[in-house]
Protein backbone atom coordinates (compact mmCIF):
# COMPACT_ATOMS: atom_id res chain seq x y z
CA UNK A 1 0.00 0.00 0.00
CA UNK A 2 2.83 2.37 1.01
CA UNK A 3 4.36 2.52 -3.03
CA UNK A 4 1.29 1.99 -4.52
CA UNK A 5 -0.20 4.79 -3.02
CA UNK A 6 2.97 6.70 -4.24
CA UNK A 7 2.93 5.17 -7.74
CA UNK A 8 -0.68 6.49 -7.97
CA UNK A 9 0.23 9.71 -6.97
CA UNK A 10 3.62 10.16 -9.63
CA UNK A 11 1.33 8.90 -12.19
CA UNK A 12 -1.28 11.07 -11.40
CA UNK A 13 1.09 14.12 -11.45
CA UNK A 14 2.37 13.32 -14.40
CA UNK A 15 -0.71 13.18 -16.28
CA UNK A 16 -1.78 16.84 -15.19
CA UNK A 17 1.99 18.15 -15.96
CA UNK A 18 1.09 16.83 -19.73
CA UNK A 19 -2.60 17.93 -19.74
CA UNK A 20 -2.03 19.79 -23.10
CA UNK A 21 -0.17 16.39 -24.65
CA UNK A 22 -3.15 14.22 -23.69
CA UNK A 23 -6.07 16.64 -24.25
CA UNK A 24 -7.23 15.54 -20.58
CA UNK A 25 -8.11 18.63 -17.86
CA UNK A 26 -6.23 18.02 -15.47
CA UNK A 27 -9.10 18.28 -12.76
CA UNK A 28 -10.18 14.98 -14.40
CA UNK A 29 -7.02 13.69 -13.31
CA UNK A 30 -6.51 15.54 -9.88
CA UNK A 31 -10.18 14.37 -9.22
CA UNK A 32 -9.50 10.38 -9.73
CA UNK A 33 -5.72 11.21 -8.34
CA UNK A 34 -7.47 12.35 -4.69
CA UNK A 35 -10.15 8.95 -4.73
CA UNK A 36 -7.95 6.75 -5.96
CA UNK A 37 -5.28 7.26 -3.05
CA UNK A 38 -8.11 7.38 -0.43
CA UNK A 39 -9.60 4.44 -1.89
CA UNK A 40 -6.29 1.97 -1.77
CA UNK A 41 -5.53 4.02 2.02
CA UNK A 42 -8.70 2.88 3.02
CA UNK A 43 -8.89 -0.55 1.47
CA UNK A 44 -5.19 -1.57 3.25
CA UNK A 45 -7.26 -1.21 6.22
CA UNK A 46 -6.11 -4.14 8.41
CA UNK A 47 -9.50 -3.73 11.03
CA UNK A 48 -12.71 -2.11 11.14
CA UNK A 49 -11.43 0.20 13.63
CA UNK A 50 -8.65 1.18 11.04
CA UNK A 51 -10.67 1.77 8.36
CA UNK A 52 -13.27 3.92 10.45
CA UNK A 53 -10.28 6.12 11.72
CA UNK A 54 -8.80 6.68 8.50
CA UNK A 55 -12.95 7.55 7.44
CA UNK A 56 -12.53 10.05 10.22
CA UNK A 57 -9.33 11.71 8.69
CA UNK A 58 -10.75 12.45 5.47
CA UNK A 59 -13.55 13.99 7.07
CA UNK A 60 -10.87 16.31 8.96
CA UNK A 61 -8.62 17.48 6.27
CA UNK A 62 -11.99 18.16 3.99
CA UNK A 63 -13.25 20.56 6.13
CA UNK A 64 -9.98 22.24 5.75
CA UNK A 65 -9.55 22.09 1.96
CA UNK A 66 -13.62 23.08 2.30
CA UNK A 67 -12.16 26.46 3.98
CA UNK A 68 -9.56 27.09 0.62
CA UNK A 69 -11.95 26.26 -1.95
CA UNK A 70 -15.14 28.49 -0.46
CA UNK A 71 -12.99 31.47 -0.01
CA UNK A 72 -11.85 30.98 -3.83
CA UNK A 73 -15.49 30.26 -5.33
CA UNK A 74 -16.17 33.87 -3.46
CA UNK A 75 -13.05 35.83 -4.45
CA UNK A 76 -13.62 34.56 -8.59
CA UNK A 77 -16.98 35.53 -8.20
CA UNK A 78 -16.76 38.74 -6.91
CA UNK A 79 -14.10 39.25 -9.67
CA UNK A 80 -16.20 37.61 -12.35
CA UNK A 81 -18.75 40.75 -10.93
CA UNK A 82 -16.76 43.19 -11.61
CA UNK A 83 -15.69 42.23 -14.87
CA UNK A 84 -19.35 41.73 -16.02
CA UNK A 85 -19.61 45.66 -15.07
CA UNK A 86 -16.08 46.66 -16.98
CA UNK A 87 -14.73 47.83 -13.90
CA UNK A 88 -11.01 47.10 -14.70
CA UNK A 89 -11.83 49.74 -16.81
CA UNK A 90 -11.69 52.22 -14.15
CA UNK A 91 -7.31 51.37 -14.16
CA UNK A 92 -6.61 50.12 -18.02
CA UNK A 93 -8.75 53.49 -18.90
CA UNK A 94 -5.61 55.34 -17.73
CA UNK A 95 -2.52 53.43 -19.46
CA UNK A 96 -1.53 55.78 -22.29
CA UNK A 97 2.44 55.91 -22.89
CA UNK A 98 3.63 53.88 -26.17
CA UNK A 99 7.31 53.65 -25.24
CA UNK A 100 8.21 49.79 -24.98
CA UNK A 101 10.17 50.60 -21.58
CA UNK A 102 7.41 52.89 -19.48
CA UNK A 103 4.87 50.45 -20.37
CA UNK A 104 6.69 47.33 -19.69
CA UNK A 105 6.98 48.83 -16.00
CA UNK A 106 3.72 49.90 -15.85
CA UNK A 107 2.24 46.53 -16.78
CA UNK A 108 4.23 44.68 -14.71
CA UNK A 109 3.77 47.12 -11.05
CA UNK A 110 0.48 47.43 -12.22
CA UNK A 111 0.23 43.34 -11.91
CA UNK A 112 2.29 42.75 -8.79
CA UNK A 113 0.19 45.10 -6.75
CA UNK A 114 -3.34 44.05 -8.22
CA UNK A 115 -2.09 40.45 -7.79
CA UNK A 116 -1.42 41.08 -4.69
CA UNK A 117 -5.49 42.61 -3.75
CA UNK A 118 -7.02 39.97 -6.60
CA UNK A 119 -4.53 37.14 -6.69
CA UNK A 120 -2.02 36.22 -9.50
CA UNK A 121 -4.25 33.97 -11.48
CA UNK A 122 -7.11 36.91 -12.11
CA UNK A 123 -4.09 39.32 -12.62
CA UNK A 124 -2.57 37.58 -15.32
CA UNK A 125 -6.56 37.18 -16.86
CA UNK A 126 -7.23 40.69 -16.96
CA UNK A 127 -3.86 42.37 -17.71
CA UNK A 128 -3.38 40.06 -20.84
CA UNK A 129 -6.81 41.20 -21.57
CA UNK A 130 -5.35 44.45 -21.22
CA UNK A 131 -2.54 43.76 -23.20
CA UNK A 132 -4.83 42.90 -26.38
CA UNK A 133 -6.14 46.38 -25.75
CA UNK A 134 -2.66 48.01 -25.87
CA UNK A 135 -0.14 46.06 -28.34
CA UNK A 136 -0.80 45.11 -31.93
CA UNK A 137 2.55 43.15 -32.17
CA UNK A 138 1.77 39.22 -31.36
CA UNK A 139 6.02 38.98 -30.54
CA UNK A 140 5.69 42.66 -28.53
CA UNK A 141 2.62 41.22 -26.61
CA UNK A 142 3.77 37.88 -25.71
CA UNK A 143 7.26 39.22 -24.01
CA UNK A 144 5.03 42.09 -21.94
CA UNK A 145 3.01 38.54 -20.82
CA UNK A 146 5.61 36.64 -19.85
CA UNK A 147 7.01 39.85 -18.03
CA UNK A 148 2.86 39.59 -16.29
CA UNK A 149 3.34 36.29 -15.04
CA UNK A 150 6.64 37.03 -13.09
CA UNK A 151 4.84 40.19 -11.47
CA UNK A 152 1.51 38.25 -11.12
CA UNK A 153 3.37 35.23 -8.95
CA UNK A 154 5.75 37.92 -7.23
CA UNK A 155 2.68 40.36 -6.34
CA UNK A 156 0.51 36.98 -4.83
CA UNK A 157 3.34 35.95 -2.76
CA UNK A 158 3.25 38.67 -0.66
CA UNK A 159 -0.46 38.69 0.34
CA UNK A 160 -2.17 36.55 2.10
CA UNK A 161 -5.18 36.64 -0.41
CA UNK A 162 -2.65 36.77 -3.51
CA UNK A 163 -1.58 33.32 -4.14
CA UNK A 164 -3.30 30.37 -3.52
CA UNK A 165 -0.38 29.00 -1.57
CA UNK A 166 0.06 31.55 0.31
CA UNK A 167 -3.97 31.66 1.48
CA UNK A 168 -3.13 27.88 2.09
CA UNK A 169 -0.37 29.55 4.76
CA UNK A 170 -2.85 31.90 5.81
CA UNK A 171 -6.05 29.65 6.32
CA UNK A 172 -3.47 26.86 8.33
CA UNK A 173 -2.45 29.29 10.89
CA UNK A 174 1.35 29.14 9.35
CA UNK A 175 1.51 32.60 8.65
CA UNK A 176 -0.25 35.79 9.64
CA UNK A 177 -1.34 38.61 7.27
CA UNK A 178 0.28 41.53 9.10
CA UNK A 179 3.25 39.82 9.22
CA UNK A 180 3.31 37.95 5.81
CA UNK A 181 2.93 41.34 3.88
CA UNK A 182 5.75 43.12 6.12
CA UNK A 183 8.51 40.73 5.74
CA UNK A 184 7.76 39.98 2.14
CA UNK A 185 7.23 42.94 0.33
CA UNK A 186 10.12 44.19 -0.45
CA UNK A 187 11.82 40.41 -1.48
CA UNK A 188 8.78 40.45 -4.08
CA UNK A 189 9.20 43.92 -5.26
CA UNK A 190 12.64 42.94 -6.06
CA UNK A 191 11.72 39.85 -7.92
CA UNK A 192 10.28 41.65 -10.40
CA UNK A 193 12.67 44.65 -10.56
CA UNK A 194 15.48 42.89 -11.40
CA UNK A 195 14.41 41.49 -14.65
CA UNK A 196 12.66 44.81 -14.95
CA UNK A 197 15.74 46.66 -14.90
CA UNK A 198 17.46 43.92 -17.45
CA UNK A 199 15.17 44.33 -19.63
CA UNK A 200 14.94 48.18 -19.69
CA UNK A 201 18.77 47.63 -21.60
CA UNK A 202 17.21 45.25 -24.19
CA UNK A 203 13.78 46.84 -25.07
CA UNK A 204 13.95 49.65 -27.35
CA UNK A 205 11.36 51.37 -29.60
CA UNK A 206 7.84 51.70 -28.94
CA UNK A 207 4.58 49.77 -29.09
CA UNK A 208 1.63 49.81 -32.12
CA UNK A 209 -1.70 49.81 -30.47
CA UNK A 210 -4.27 47.48 -32.38
CA UNK A 211 -7.59 49.33 -33.43
CA UNK A 212 -10.28 47.96 -31.45
CA UNK A 213 -13.86 47.42 -32.76
CA UNK A 214 -17.15 49.21 -31.70
CA UNK A 215 -18.28 45.48 -29.73
CA UNK A 216 -14.61 46.14 -27.95
CA UNK A 217 -15.72 49.43 -27.05
CA UNK A 218 -18.83 48.94 -25.55
CA UNK A 219 -19.22 48.80 -22.26
CA UNK A 220 -21.87 47.08 -20.75
CA UNK A 221 -22.83 48.99 -17.52
CA UNK A 222 -23.09 53.13 -16.60
CA UNK A 223 -19.76 54.42 -15.54
CA UNK A 224 -21.52 55.14 -12.25
CA UNK A 225 -22.30 51.34 -11.71
CA UNK A 226 -19.22 50.42 -12.98
CA UNK A 227 -17.33 52.72 -9.71
CA UNK A 228 -19.77 51.10 -7.45
CA UNK A 229 -19.00 47.55 -8.45
CA UNK A 230 -15.40 48.27 -9.08
CA UNK A 231 -14.75 50.16 -5.56
CA UNK A 232 -17.02 47.89 -3.43
CA UNK A 233 -15.44 44.50 -5.03
CA UNK A 234 -12.15 46.07 -4.18
CA UNK A 235 -13.06 46.94 -0.80
CA UNK A 236 -14.63 43.22 -0.04
CA UNK A 237 -11.07 42.07 -1.19
CA UNK A 238 -9.05 44.03 1.01
CA UNK A 239 -11.46 44.01 3.86
CA UNK A 240 -11.06 39.78 4.25
CA UNK A 241 -7.91 40.21 6.12
CA UNK A 242 -9.36 43.02 8.34
CA UNK A 243 -12.69 40.89 9.19
CA UNK A 244 -10.57 38.27 9.97
CA UNK A 245 -8.14 39.91 12.60
CA UNK A 246 -11.07 41.48 14.43
CA UNK A 247 -13.22 38.09 14.31
CA UNK A 248 -10.51 35.60 14.65
CA UNK A 249 -12.96 33.96 11.95
CA UNK A 250 -11.54 31.63 9.02
CA UNK A 251 -10.72 33.87 5.90
CA UNK A 252 -13.59 32.03 3.92
CA UNK A 253 -16.39 33.70 5.78
CA UNK A 254 -14.86 37.27 5.45
CA UNK A 255 -14.95 36.37 1.58
CA UNK A 256 -18.29 35.14 1.94
CA UNK A 257 -19.28 38.49 4.23
CA UNK A 258 -17.99 40.51 1.37
CA UNK A 259 -19.82 38.60 -1.72
CA UNK A 260 -22.94 38.78 0.58
CA UNK A 261 -22.53 42.64 0.28
CA UNK A 262 -21.59 43.18 -3.18
CA UNK A 263 -24.55 40.69 -4.24
CA UNK A 264 -26.99 42.68 -2.62
CA UNK A 265 -25.47 46.26 -4.00
CA UNK A 266 -25.75 44.97 -7.37
CA UNK A 267 -28.89 43.62 -7.28
CA UNK A 268 -30.12 47.74 -5.87
CA UNK A 269 -28.22 49.13 -8.61
CA UNK A 270 -30.15 47.34 -10.97
CA UNK A 271 -33.46 46.87 -9.47
CA UNK A 272 -35.31 48.90 -12.14
CA UNK A 273 -33.56 46.95 -14.92
CA UNK A 274 -36.02 43.72 -16.32
CA UNK A 275 -34.33 40.28 -15.59
CA UNK A 276 -33.55 40.01 -19.40
CA UNK A 277 -31.22 43.63 -19.22
CA UNK A 278 -29.92 42.55 -15.54
CA UNK A 279 -29.14 38.93 -15.83
CA UNK A 280 -25.09 39.60 -17.28
CA UNK A 281 -24.78 41.61 -14.48
CA UNK A 282 -26.37 39.60 -11.77
CA UNK A 283 -24.12 37.34 -8.85
CA UNK A 284 -26.10 34.15 -10.11
CA UNK A 285 -24.67 34.52 -13.48
CA UNK A 286 -21.20 35.14 -12.36
CA UNK A 287 -21.55 32.20 -10.00
CA UNK A 288 -21.73 30.42 -13.52
CA UNK A 289 -19.00 31.82 -15.15
CA UNK A 290 -16.27 30.97 -12.32
CA UNK A 291 -13.56 28.78 -12.89
CA UNK A 292 -15.15 25.40 -10.97
CA UNK A 293 -12.47 22.77 -12.79
CA UNK A 294 -9.67 25.07 -11.32
CA UNK A 295 -12.10 25.02 -7.92
CA UNK A 296 -12.45 21.26 -8.34
CA UNK A 297 -8.64 20.47 -9.41
CA UNK A 298 -7.58 21.94 -5.79
CA UNK A 299 -9.92 19.00 -4.45
CA UNK A 300 -8.72 16.84 -5.86
CA UNK A 301 -5.11 17.33 -5.68
CA UNK A 302 -5.51 18.59 -2.14
CA UNK A 303 -7.25 15.81 -1.53
CA UNK A 304 -4.31 13.05 -2.50
CA UNK A 305 -1.78 15.26 -0.89
CA UNK A 306 -3.66 14.58 2.58
CA UNK A 307 -4.26 10.57 1.88
CA UNK A 308 0.43 11.11 1.67
CA UNK A 309 0.21 12.62 4.95
CA UNK A 310 -2.32 10.76 6.55
CA UNK A 311 -0.10 7.53 5.62
CA UNK A 312 3.29 9.01 6.75
CA UNK A 313 4.75 9.55 3.33
CA UNK A 314 4.95 13.38 4.55
CA UNK A 315 6.72 12.56 7.65
CA UNK A 316 9.54 10.42 5.85
CA UNK A 317 9.75 12.53 3.47
CA UNK A 318 10.52 15.34 5.89
CA UNK A 319 13.02 13.13 8.03
CA UNK A 320 14.49 12.14 4.60
CA UNK A 321 15.28 16.10 3.67
CA UNK A 322 16.11 16.76 7.18
CA UNK A 323 18.88 14.24 7.50
CA UNK A 324 20.46 14.66 3.75
CA UNK A 325 20.01 18.27 3.39
CA UNK A 326 19.23 19.94 6.98
CA UNK A 327 19.44 23.71 6.06
CA UNK A 328 16.15 25.19 6.37
CA UNK A 329 16.84 27.86 3.70
CA UNK A 330 18.37 25.09 0.80
CA UNK A 331 14.81 22.75 1.52
CA UNK A 332 12.44 26.22 0.80
CA UNK A 333 14.37 27.39 -1.93
CA UNK A 334 14.59 23.59 -3.11
CA UNK A 335 10.98 23.64 -2.95
CA UNK A 336 10.73 27.14 -5.04
CA UNK A 337 12.44 25.27 -7.86
CA UNK A 338 10.62 22.31 -7.98
CA UNK A 339 7.34 24.48 -8.04
CA UNK A 340 8.56 25.49 -11.54
CA UNK A 341 8.30 21.53 -12.14
CA UNK A 342 5.41 20.40 -10.58
CA UNK A 343 2.26 22.45 -9.39
CA UNK A 344 3.13 25.35 -5.84
CA UNK A 345 -0.26 23.61 -4.47
CA UNK A 346 0.74 20.33 -3.81
CA UNK A 347 4.01 21.24 -2.26
CA UNK A 348 3.33 23.71 -0.04
CA UNK A 349 0.39 21.20 1.23
CA UNK A 350 2.95 18.57 1.57
CA UNK A 351 5.02 21.00 3.49
CA UNK A 352 2.49 21.74 6.05
CA UNK A 353 2.05 18.19 6.96
CA UNK A 354 5.91 17.58 6.91
CA UNK A 355 6.60 20.57 9.60
CA UNK A 356 5.18 21.89 12.55
CA UNK A 357 6.69 25.36 13.20
CA UNK A 358 5.13 28.17 15.10
CA UNK A 359 3.23 31.06 13.14
CA UNK A 360 5.35 33.32 11.58
CA UNK A 361 8.33 31.52 11.76
CA UNK A 362 11.56 32.09 9.29
CA UNK A 363 10.34 28.78 7.31
CA UNK A 364 6.94 29.56 6.35
CA UNK A 365 7.20 33.34 5.64
CA UNK A 366 10.19 31.86 2.79
CA UNK A 367 8.06 29.27 1.70
CA UNK A 368 4.85 31.49 0.87
CA UNK A 369 7.91 33.48 -1.50
CA UNK A 370 9.71 30.70 -3.11
CA UNK A 371 6.84 28.16 -3.74
CA UNK A 372 4.59 31.81 -5.03
CA UNK A 373 7.59 32.87 -7.02
CA UNK A 374 9.50 29.89 -8.19
CA UNK A 375 6.58 28.72 -10.46
CA UNK A 376 7.38 31.90 -13.00
CA UNK A 377 10.87 29.99 -13.70
CA UNK A 378 8.76 27.83 -16.19
CA UNK A 379 5.54 28.66 -18.06
CA UNK A 380 3.83 25.54 -16.63
CA UNK A 381 4.89 26.41 -12.83
CA UNK A 382 2.27 28.42 -11.84
CA UNK A 383 -1.75 28.74 -12.46
CA UNK A 384 -1.56 32.75 -13.64
CA UNK A 385 1.69 30.97 -16.14
CA UNK A 386 -0.75 28.36 -17.90
CA UNK A 387 -3.83 30.76 -17.68
CA UNK A 388 -1.65 33.12 -19.86
CA UNK A 389 0.32 30.38 -21.96
CA UNK A 390 -3.26 29.05 -22.95
CA UNK A 391 -4.99 32.55 -23.91
CA UNK A 392 -1.86 33.56 -26.10
CA UNK A 393 -0.62 30.35 -27.08
CA UNK A 394 2.72 30.86 -26.15
CA UNK A 395 5.13 27.65 -26.47
CA UNK A 396 7.13 26.45 -23.78
CA UNK A 397 10.48 26.88 -24.91
CA UNK A 398 9.51 30.30 -26.16
CA UNK A 399 9.29 30.80 -22.84
CA UNK A 400 12.27 28.88 -21.65
CA UNK A 401 14.69 30.32 -23.89
CA UNK A 402 13.60 34.15 -23.21
CA UNK A 403 11.74 34.71 -19.91
CA UNK A 404 12.70 31.54 -17.58
CA UNK A 405 16.37 32.98 -16.96
CA UNK A 406 15.13 36.44 -16.20
CA UNK A 407 12.54 34.74 -13.64
CA UNK A 408 15.33 33.04 -12.34
CA UNK A 409 17.41 35.95 -11.59
CA UNK A 410 14.12 38.00 -9.83
CA UNK A 411 13.76 34.54 -7.87
CA UNK A 412 17.01 34.31 -6.67
CA UNK A 413 17.81 37.95 -5.89
CA UNK A 414 14.50 38.07 -3.99
CA UNK A 415 15.58 35.21 -1.99
CA UNK A 416 18.66 36.79 -0.97
CA UNK A 417 16.97 40.04 -0.06
CA UNK A 418 14.85 37.97 2.02
CA UNK A 419 17.59 35.99 3.96
CA UNK A 420 19.70 39.41 4.63
CA UNK A 421 16.49 40.69 5.93
CA UNK A 422 16.31 37.98 8.63
CA UNK A 423 19.93 37.87 9.21
CA UNK A 424 20.03 41.49 9.71
CA UNK A 425 16.82 41.14 12.39
CA UNK A 426 18.15 38.11 14.29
Amino acid sequence: MYYLLIIIFIIGYFAITLEHSFKINKAAIAILTGVLCWTVYILSAGTEQEAHHISESLSHHLASISEILFFLMGAMTIVELIDAHDGFEVVTSRINTLNKVRLLWIVSLLAFFLSAVLDNLTTAIVMVSLLRKLIADKNDRLFFAGMVVIAANAGGAWSPIGDVTTTMLWIGGQISSLSIMGKLIIPSLVCILVPLAVLSFALKGAIQKPELSEAERRISSTPAQRNIIFFTGLGALIFVPVFKTITHLPPYMGILFGLGVLWIVSELIHNQKDEEDKHSLSVVYALRKIDMPSVLFFLGILSAITALETAGHLTDLATFMDTNIGNQSVIVMSIGVLSAIVDNVPLVAAAMGMYSFPMDHYFWEFLAYCAGTGGSILIIGSAAGVAVMGMEKIDFFWYLKRISLLALLGYIAGALVYMGQEYLRS
